[in-house]
């Protein structure tokens, strides 16, 4: 079991699940520890598509990045980007337009020591170690300053992050600030978990996140959700569930339809 943790900064604490490594083990990843996996396995028992709804949210991303790249974008900043796994937001943009430059942002270091391997020698993306309540260390950055240009449109991400922020930190100041940082013409990218209307079983999964002793699951209502997107001038079809937003195939939403449904999913642009 030793060999298993090799990899592990020093500083992580591996008797503590992480939401990102959780969801790196649902998507099929293997930066994940044991005490992560029991919960991703916990929530398995009670919401047997828990897997396949990280890969409706995952798909969502590919979707929102090729949509603000038709726009125009070549800039991202993908904030609460967790461990890189499959359709990372540089191998969307990077295959369509080499150009695009991309920051990615953690605070979990596993997510961040990882991002570095993945990113050796492409000058083009970068990862900062932050946390999304400290929004002047991420803008401030040094590879925030090295790749974005705040004079041209930025695309942001902060996708299935939100929910993770208790109302006590108040993520609509937070996401407001983020805002007031981008330029006009700039685009936003929301994905946050919801309880309306949803299965029982959703609500018991979100209990055993809750009690499992790592991050609190905030369950927020569609208005509150629409609230963090302030001004931005919403695409079409608006702030709809994360399956429903511009569906391209049968592979960007679940066989279960009421897998589709537990996040609320949006892309505003900034007039």
């Amino acid at each position: 079991m030793a060999v298993e943790h090799d990899w592990v900064p020093q500083s992580v604490d591996v008797s503590v699940p992480s939401a990102a490594r959780m969801y790196d083990y649902l998507l099929g990843g293997a930066h994940n520890f044991a005490v992560d996996r029991e919960l991703g396995d916990k929530i398995e028992t009670v919401m047997p598509h828990a897997r396949s709804a990280a890969r409706v949210n995952r798909k969502f991303l590919g979707r929102a990045v090729r949509f603000m790249m038709d726009q125009g974008i070549r800039q991202f900043i993908d904030i609460g980007s967790g461990i890189p796994t499959v359709s990372n937001v540089h191998d969307v943009a990077q295959a369509e337009h080499p150009e695009c430059k991309v920051v990615y942002v953690d605070r979990d270091p596993v997510a961040v020591a990882h991002s570095e391997l993945i990113l050796y020698g492409n000058d083009r993306a970068g990862i900062v170690h932050a946390d999304l309540r400290d929004p002047d260390s991420i803008l401030r950055s040094a590879e925030v300053r090295r790749l974005i240009d705040f004079e041209q449109p930025v695309g942001l991400l902060m996708l299935l992050l939100l929910h993770w922020v208790p109302d006590e930190d108040d993520p609509w100041k937070l996401v407001r600030h983020y805002r007031d940082a981008v330029p006009s013409g700039s685009y936003l990218a929301i994905s946050h978990f919801t309880l309306d209307d949803v299965p029982d079983y959703v609500r018991l999964a979100a209990e055993a996140v809750n009690k499992s002793g790592g991050d609190k699951l905030q369950n927020r209502p569609k208005a509150q959700v629409a609230e963090m997107f302030g001004d931005f001038e919403l695409a079409e079809p608006g702030l709809v569930r994360f399956g429903e937003w511009r569906p391209s195939g049968p592979g960007d939403i679940s066989d279960d339809p009421e897998t589709n449904t537990f996040a609320y999913a949006g892309v505003g642009r900034k007039p």
